[in-house]
């Protein structure tokens, strides 16, 4: 896995996370995603306690290499560009592909009443449980970007001693510190800011036109940034006392990831606006955690060139064809 060096034009770290983002490479991303997307079916997943999770399921003609799972970012969706990217490219390689959307990600407000947060870990691990149940797989693989980088290394972390039969995690740009990634959005171009509170508000007012009697959170709408929302949902709607402990609850920094046994790929950029490098420091030693960390590429962007291809999904698919060909834990690989 070479450094990545972005080609000329394309070296801005706010021109690759916006490009990764935009409409342009969405007309791109989907008409290369054509197959992918025409093999796909929904899968409600059992999230425990009455929980439903939706995901797509794109399934080989054939034999398959393995099943490869992939996680959106927070507002992003099954159906965001690197998705669809990512899927596509495992799917040319002969994976089963399935993507997961997060609770209230995806156009998916009305499936459950309790509004999403990020230390919901147990439910994706549940969900997560009930695909690998019905696709009767094991030793499949995971890749998460950016808060699904994030909740990607927490389920390889907790996810095996529940019964998860995970071969390898790849996570790209993850949210390693949640307290140091908001305030870079708040000392960083205000343009980042606002994007997440302009996708955020879209969301909190699905959920509200879907849950009316139960979400009355209308001041919520007045408040100035992400930092006092955050904090008013944390205290009032996540059942946390503060916002500290709020984004403490699915931190990965200090040791939590000290016993982390499935092998694992840290993927990073120096110039990451959204999610600071700096934070690289608080990991602790593991040697199942493979750190790789870039000069250019941006917040989960690494594209390469002009046709809007990313590097980043390049490694996903070497690494997860790499996976699949290594017994694990006395398993072979897939068919």
């Amino acid at each position: 896995m070479n450094d990545f060096v972005a080609p000329l034009g394309l070296r801005s770290p706010h021109t690759q996370s916006i490009l990764n983002s935009s409409i342009l490479r969405k007309k791109v991303v989907r008409r290369r995603a054509a197959r992918l997307l025409a093999a796909e079916e929904e899968l409600f997943l059992d999230g425990g306690d009455g929980v439903r999770l939706l995901g797509h399921l794109s399934r080989q003609p054939g034999d398959r290499r393995g099943v490869a799972v992939l996680l959106h970012g927070w507002e992003g969706s099954a159906h965001s560009n690197y998705m669809l990217a990512a899927g596509m490219h495992l799917y040319d390689a002969g994976f089963d592909v399935f993507r997961l959307n997060f609770r209230d990600h995806g156009e998916t407000h009305h499936l459950n009443p309790g509004i999403f947060h990020s230390c919901r870990l147990d439910e994706v691990i549940n969900a997560l449980g009930d695909m690998q149940r019905r696709l009767d797989t094991g030793a499949w693989q995971i890749a998460g970007y950016s808060l699904g980088g994030n909740f990607a290394l927490r389920v390889a972390r907790h996810g095996p001693e529940r019964g998860l039969d995970i071969r390898q995690a790849f996570a790209v740009c993850p949210v390693i510190d949640p307290s140091n990634v908001l305030k870079a959005m708040e000392s960083g171009p205000v343009f980042y800011h606002n994007y997440y509170v302009r996708k955020w508000s879209r969301s909190v007012r699905a959920k509200q036109r879907n849950f009316p009697d139960r979400y009355a959170y209308d001041e919520w709408y007045e408040l100035p940034g992400l930092r006092e929302r955050t904090e008013y949902f944390a205290t009032r709607y996540y059942n946390f006392g503060s916002l500290e402990a709020y984004l403490q609850g699915y931190s990965v920094a200090g040791e939590r990831l000290k016993a982390l046994e499935v092998p694992s790929v840290l993927l990073t950029s120096r110039d990451d606006p959204v999610c600071p490098v700096t934070d690289l420091e608080l990991l602790p030693d593991n040697p199942n955690l493979d750190i790789r960390v870039t000069r250019h590429g941006g917040h989960c962007g690494y594209l390469k060139n002009w046709k809007l291809d990313s590097w980043a999904e390049d490694r996903i698919v070497e690494a997860f064809l790499a996976g699949a060909e290594t017994p694990l834990n006395g398993h072979q690989a897939l068919p």
